[in-house]
């Protein structure tokens, strides 16, 4: 978290390993809003002595531990009254109105009503400690300027395009539900229910609640009814490089972690969101992790065949082999070279008229001839060295625009950190490819 108010989606991941000197830490147990939240989770029989909000340099916002953590132990257990989900919901002042609409309303939808609702309550809400301390404002891709995302890499601009059209029809479609709430209000609802208010509950939903799935229920639609908001809990920042366990349990009613490795005392206690690329984080959860050991450079058939003779009149039939047995999508490289699958789907496209007929081997891993071995190794060189360029041009392009907007400085860099993620992914591929070139010549 770079400024007070922005959550955990706003953090810059900046540091090579996650220990942390003293001065790179600054404890906020002691602020306001932490002093609130702490005696409103104790009202629900939550205390916590192992650890303490505090602000870290490279992740912002986080929880120390205060004493040294041991594999299996349990670090968080939440009581089921601290979580707030769609049983939450439909026993509040909102539950008549969602169990009478017609069709139900998607359980999504009813947790972003009620955070509206509550959070235009000001002091009156009973969940304000929570409220207080979730951020102000997001940096997934549906909250950034579209000419910000228009700078992203192919695969995750159209995807940010697609979430964003889903956000905003589904405002649209939610709006006479809105409407029907009313009488609750005396002020407009058009005035409290606004797409500004749905894109921050939205947001809320999609990066902070922890996976707890809820009986079925009539008053709601039949989609997926997994989401709860877990205050404190959700203070946990993420590390590709920890494992964790997390679960709601019957017997205790809690929803608890514990790690299953070590933390240092007074080190930053991290969970994992599950094995993400960059793509993923910075989609639905607005941040980049540096050194992602899941990151992955996505690249498409369109730029194989772009790579290639135009003259092979078997083309269009190896795009469709291609299509047909699942080798069209997923295409990438990564830490250790391009993928399997890339690597499939080259030397099916680099296959001459008389090895044609043995494409099935092909996508069996089989050797079918020396020399399609060098071809696809060739030809996927100058596709990482394709992308390795592009990755320089849009960065030069970044650059020379936060010199001149100023404004959007925050999330140009947020962009350009991805960027920089891919590049040195590439090189590192280039020179994996450059071997494995050597070593079949």
């Amino acid at each position: 978290m770079k400024k007070k108010g922005r959550g955990r989606t706003s953090r810059q991941r900046r540091r090579k390993s996650f220990g942390t000197s003293e001065l790179s830490k600054v404890s906020e147990s002691h602020k306001s809003e932490f002093i609130e939240l702490r005696k409103w989770l104790k009202e629900r029989k939550f205390e916590d002595h192992n650890l303490r909000p505090t602000r870290f340099s490279g992740t912002g916002r986080g929880l120390m531990a205060v004493q040294s953590l041991q594999p299996g132990e349990l670090i968080i257990s939440l009581p089921e009254k601290c979580l707030l989900t769609t049983d939450t919901v439909i026993k509040s002042y909102l539950g008549d109105y969602i169990t009478k609409w017609t069709p139900p309303i998607s359980p999504l939808l009813a947790l972003c009503a009620f955070l509206i609702s509550e959070k235009h309550a000001g002091n009156k809400s009973p969940w304000k400690p929570y409220l207080d301390v979730l951020p102000k404002t997001y940096t997934c891709l549906v909250c950034l300027e579209p000419r910000v995302v228009r700078l992203l890499p192919t695969p995750l601009k159209m995807k940010a395009q697609e979430q964003r059209t889903q956000v905003q029809e589904l405002f649209v479609s939610s709006r006479r539900f809105f409407s029907s709430l009313q009488s609750l209000f005396t002020e407009d609802v058009e005035h409290i229910f606004h797409y500004n208010a749905f894109l921050w509950a939205w947001c809320t939903i999609n990066t902070r609640t922890v996976y707890m799935k809820q009986a079925r229920k009539e008053c709601l639609s039949a989609e997926p009814d997994v989401y709860a908001l877990a205050p404190y809990l959700d203070l946990l920042n993420h590390s590709p490089r920890v494992q964790v366990k997390a679960a709601f349990n019957e017997e205790t009613h809690c929803y608890e972690i514990r790690t299953t490795s070590s933390c240092k005392k007074y080190e930053e206690l991290f969970i994992c969101y599950g094995p993400h690329d960059n793509h993923r984080l910075l989609l639905e959860y607005g941040f980049v992790a540096i050194d992602n050991p899941h990151s992955a450079v996505y690249t498409s058939i369109d730029n194989l065949v772009d790579h290639l003779p135009s003259l092979d009149t078997q083309m269009n039939k190896k795009i469709s082999l291609l299509g047909e047995h699942g080798f069209s999508e997923n295409l990438t490289f990564g830490w250790d070279g391009p993928s399997w699958r890339l690597l499939t789907a080259l030397k099916l496209l680099c296959l001459e008229a008389d090895e044609f007929t043995c494409w099935k081997k092909v996508l069996l891993g089989e050797v079918i001839s020396s020399t399609n071995e060098w071809k696809s190794l060739v030809l996927s060189r100058k596709i990482c060295i394709y992308h390795i360029e592009e990755a320089k041009t849009a960065l030069q392009k970044i650059s020379h625009m936060k010199a001149e907007e100023a404004t959007l400085k925050d999330q140009l860099t947020l962009i350009e950190n991805l960027w920089i993620e891919e590049l040195k992914l590439l090189q590192v591929s280039a020179d994996i490819l450059e071997t494995m070139h050597q070593e079949t010549t």
